[in-house]
């Protein structure tokens, strides 16, 4: 199956693109996504091993299941005062 990746602000910026596509076997989970990319090398190995992600916009964790032509985005993490 096919998912579509999301990156932005710190992530688009360290990894210099805003959406990737990856191939993982069917049943994959975020958490086999996430290993997936960081898998890749520098600079991908430093998106951080349990990021916050939504699937198709709703917010999920690392157990999520995911289907093809997901659309999944790296939520990156905010500051603020």
């Amino acid at each position: 199956m096919t998912v579509r990746v999301l990156f932005f602000a710190a992530h688009r910026e360290l990894l210099g693109t805003s959406e990737t596509t990856v191939d993982l076997p069917d049943g994959a989970t975020v958490g086999e996504l996430v290993q997936t990319l960081r898998a890749r090398g520098a600079p991908w190995d430093l998106i951080p091993s349990r990021p916050a992600v939504a699937v198709n916009r709703r917010y999920a964790d690392g157990s999520h299941t995911l289907g093809n032509g997901d659309e999944v985005a790296m939520i990156p993490p905010v500051a603020g005062g």
